[in-house]
């Protein structure tokens, strides 16, 4: 009741402002306000009102906003647990079944990689006598990437 009445006041007041907005020939204000001004009286006038005052104050619909939490909680877990497993049941299936068919034969050899160690030209601790020497880094850099 106290909803309806508020919403009905705000209107009126609204309208009012609107129309001294008129009287000062600012007509694209005042039809704008005035469009404003009618919303909670439509609001009213349709039971939108009743029906979120109803729905605020029950106890059956707040449990039921709970249950619509508690599932939406249940959904995002279960897509951030699907990417992190990499997607569906089957997606997996199918993949699985690809690396067993791209697999290499029993008998081939291993490829041979090297140790990964390169040996350094220079040693480390030996101090720099020139400045050209530093240049010299650069330009083999340089050298090596085509410039």
């Amino acid at each position: 009741m106290i909803a309806e009445t508020v919403c009905s006041a705000v209107a009126a007041a609204g309208l009012g402002i609107a129309a001294v907005t008129a009287y000062r020939k600012r007509f694209l204000t005042a039809t704008r306000i005035a469009a404003y001004s009618l919303v909670p009286l439509g609001l009213v006038m349709t039971g939108v009102v009743e029906w979120l005052a109803d729905t605020a104050f029950s106890p059956t619909a707040w449990a039921g906003f709970g249950v619509l939490g508690v599932s939406w909680l249940l959904f995002a877990t279960t897509r951030a647990v699907e990417r992190r497993r990499g997607g569906t049941r089957k997606e997996r299936k199918e993949a699985r079944a690809a690396a067993q068919r791209d697999a290499v034969a029993p008998a081939a050899s291993a490829p041979s990689l090297g140790a990964g160690t390169r040996q350094s030209t220079r040693p480390a601790t030996a101090p720099r006598a020139e400045a050209s020497d530093d240049f010299s880094d650069i330009e083999a850099i340089l050298k090596k990437h085509g410039i």
